[in-house]
């Protein structure tokens, strides 16, 4: 089991630069993938795609390419004549309108940062076995975190599908006493209106059938035991996850409507009511899951 969630970090020599490739990715339906190059390396796009969904599958997943000076990543370098430039200019405004001028902090970032110096880049081909490799690196990061944080999920969906048999046994040991008690209830209800019915009435006897045939859930006992056993399988197993569980958990949310709307009795509705809330809990950890 992996996680949609999950980041990875990957570098990578390149003349006298520093490339540094970055993916991470958050949770969505479908894998959605978006790629950032520098626009001189665009046509590496298809090969940087390809090697991301050989790992992942689902999710919303971010891949960014970018290279730096040669003190390595996180380097910022501005063009200072150019800055200087665009200052003097400003001054010269500000001086022609009679106005003082003070450049501020926020106004110096920003003036530096719209001047910001991209190293120059090797061509595309001569990039690529660079933009590889970093990849590569970045990939198992961000797959070691998804399978790491996969494994947690495992868990937590193993113990929650133990908390659903444990309410499901005490609706399959309760349902057999259901007729038995609507039996005495009716009966009771007979006497308080003062009809003292024999219990083997035929009338008796076809009120009870009927409400036996009602509330009978035996059925949709068996398959929403079938059902938790599949899903048990499912999360075990290895590749995409996140679409079958989905579609058992649907089935298994089915099944237990069904039994609430049936059996007519407040110990097993109050049961229903703890597999729904557990349903749901399982159902938010699963959109996670790729």
């Amino acid at each position: 089991m992996k996680s949609m969630t999950g980041y990875g970090r990957g570098t990578a020599p390149l003349g006298s630069n520093t490339l540094t490739v970055q993916v991470s990715s958050v949770n969505r339906k479908t894998l959605d993938l978006a790629i950032r190059l520098p626009v001189e390396w665009d046509s590496l796009e298809v090969m940087v795609g390809e090697h991301v969904r050989k790992v992942a599958s689902r999710g919303r997943v971010s891949v960014v390419v970018e290279l730096t000076g040669e003190k390595g990543a996180g380097e910022i370098v501005w063009d200072e004549a150019e800055i200087g430039a665009v200052l003097d200019r400003l001054s010269d405004l500000a001086d022609a309108r009679g106005l003082s001028f003070q450049p501020t902090p926020d106004l110096l970032w920003a003036v530096a940062n719209s001047r910001r110096r991209t190293a120059e880049l090797p061509p595309a081909e001569d990039a690529a076995p660079a933009v590889k490799a970093a990849l590569a690196e970045a990939l198992r990061g961000f797959g070691a975190m998804r399978a790491k944080e996969g494994e947690a999920l495992l868990i937590d969906f193993l113990t929650r599908l133990n908390t659903l048999r444990t309410h499901l046994d005490a609706i399959v040991a309760r349902a057999p006493q259901v007729t038995a008690g609507y039996r005495e209830q009716l009966l009771g209800r007979l006497r308080q209106a003062g009809l003292e019915l024999d219990v083997n009435d035929e009338r008796v006897l076809k009120e009870i059938a009927l409400f036996a045939d009602r509330c009978d859930v035996t059925e949709e006992l068996t398959r929403l035991r079938s059902h938790l056993e599949q899903f048990t399988g499912v999360v075990k197993s290895a590749g995409e996850i996140g679409r079958k569980s989905e579609f058992i958990l649907q089935e298994i949310g089915r099944e237990v409507n069904t039994i609430g709307s049936k059996a007519n009795d407040l110990p097993i509705a109050r049961a229903v009511i703890e597999l729904k809330n557990e349903i749901e809990r399982v159902r938010e950890q699963m959109a996670n899951v790729e």
